[in-house]
């Protein structure tokens, strides 16, 4: 389960239970982390993600950004259902 991350060299890393398991740089990457690790909802956030623009984003906001666009993925993912109507 997703439950810590930091920005780190213009990505997102992700931890659970104080280990690393994956690092992202895209939304999708990041959709995809979540939904192999497992994720309830929330996670903390190391002060990296405060200061983006000294761990290799280009502005500081950049880190929290792509983390946000990588939880709409996966939330938009998690709500599509197929249906069958035959």
């Amino acid at each position: 389960m997703i439950d810590f991350i930091t920005a780190n060299n213009g990505q997102i890393e992700m931890f659970s239970n104080g280990t690393s398991v994956a690092k992202a740089a895209t939304a999708k990457s990041i959709a995809y982390f979540l939904q192999e690790n497992g994720f309830d909802g929330s996670v903390m956030a190391s002060s990296s993600m405060d200061f983006a623009s000294e761990e290799g984003f280009d502005s500081d906001d950049d880190a929290k950004i792509l983390w946000e666009q990588g939880l709409y993925r996966f939330f938009a993912a998690d709500r599509t259902t197929e249906y069958d109507f035959s």
